[in-house]
């Protein structure tokens, strides 16, 4: 059964258990911070249905660092290339687009290009960060590969998100934070933890049929006998081939600028079959919109655009236009007044984490 947990408990829990596993306390609120960002945009592929396997796991099994190093091994005035150390992703992508936003307002431009991280959330966090400070944001990260090429069925490229937002005049800004395939490996895992199918057309076997059993595409895409679809689907009927050109574009900027690792290189998986680590890529980029006609021009402009797109005459079974980034503000609207749903799979996973980290003092509403 789905239990309501409020924002400032699961906060404050999170926080802690971040540094019962080693996480500084600093950086503990950052991580915090973007995980739960995501639970509040109705991102629950990258919330905390992933704390426990994606970030707990992954220090517990030693591939990932919870003290990160953040080095700048080459920087100009308007960019940066960063080597994170396998450290949390979520401080590795803080820092970066900070200071590409820090270049920008100084310089109009500001890119930061990092190597050997680990996964840092949702990439909107980042862009978004660039839009509160006045700037147009991007961000793109590689991924363990899970991707076929176009004609292909063997899973090379991560689903790699090509991600942008920028501030306007409106309550929100504009956010357009998507996976390069038509779905990503965290929306196939939340299947599974529902016990639901994952859509047909979705995932291509390496027979080249179509799989929607969730597990059963877990399973194969970590084994390789499975691959995501990109966006447009399989073949080029449906224009797949433009998803691809998009997830490989993320690719070379995630591993090419900085000389870092990309596609089969970040499986997780070493020579003997062991867990390695994945010594990911990303890229930050921040446009400051006071270095062309102005920040005030520049929203109004935005804002324009926006609200002519969704007054356009609609479909006839359609109730309303929608616009990047408005969902996820109408989302956080409701939840913030009725706190994060959490399903019985991941209510088991927290009370495994507080025991284990010895947070016996948290007591979770679904244990009632």
């Amino acid at each position: 059964m789905t239990s309501f947990i409020e924002w400032d408990f699961l906060t404050d829990f999170i926080e802690k258990a971040f540094a019962a596993y080693g996480v500084p306390q600093e950086d503990a609120k950052i991580c915090t911070d973007i995980l739960l960002q995501a639970d509040k945009k109705g991102i629950e592929s990258h919330g905390v249905n992933r704390f426990k396997p994606i970030y707990i796991d992954r220090i517990k099994a030693g591939i990932q660092n919870p003290i990160t190093k953040f080095d700048i091994v080459r920087e100009t005035p308007t960019t940066a290339v960063v080597d994170g150390h396998d450290g949390m992703g979520q401080v590795i992508g803080h820092q970066s687009m900070q200071l590409a936003i820090d270049k920008a307002k100084e310089y109009g431009m500001g890119m930061v290009a990092v190597r050997n991280s680990t996964h840092y959330g949702i990439a909107g966090y980042y862009t978004d960060m660039a839009a509160e400070a006045g700037c147009i944001g991007m961000s793109g990260t590689n991924a363990r590969p899970s991707i076929a090429p176009t004609f292909s069925v063997e899973n090379k490229l991560g689903t790699n998100p090509l991600t942008v937002s920028f501030p306007t005049d409106e309550e929100f800004p504009f956010l357009l934070d998507c996976a390069t395939s038509i779905i990503q490996r965290g929306k196939i895992e939340l299947y599974e933890r529902q016990g639901t199918d994952t859509p047909a057309g979705a995932v291509i076997g390496r027979d080249g049929s179509a799989m929607t059993d969730s597990p059963e595409i877990l399973k194969a895409l970590q084994t390789g006998n499975a691959a995501l679809a990109p966006l447009g689907g399989i073949g080029e009927k449906l224009s797949g081939y433009k998803g691809y050109g998009y997830a490989t574009i993320v690719e070379v900027l995630s591993a090419a600028l900085q000389q870092g690792n990309f596609l089969s290189m970040l499986s997780g998986i070493g020579e003997n079959g062991e867990k390695a680590k994945y010594h990911l890529g990303h890229f930050f980029i921040a446009i400051d919109t006071e270095a062309f006609m102005g920040l005030e021009s520049f929203k109004k402009t935005a804002g324009d655009i926006l609200r002519e797109l969704r007054a356009a005459e609609k479909a006839p079974d359609a109730d309303r236009i929608y616009t990047p980034g408005e969902k996820e503000y109408l989302v956080w609207q409701e939840r913030q007044k009725t706190g994060l749903p959490v399903n019985e799979s991941v209510q088991k996973e927290l009370i495994e984490i507080r025991n284990e980290a010895g947070l016996t003092d948290y007591y979770f509403p679904f244990e009632e």
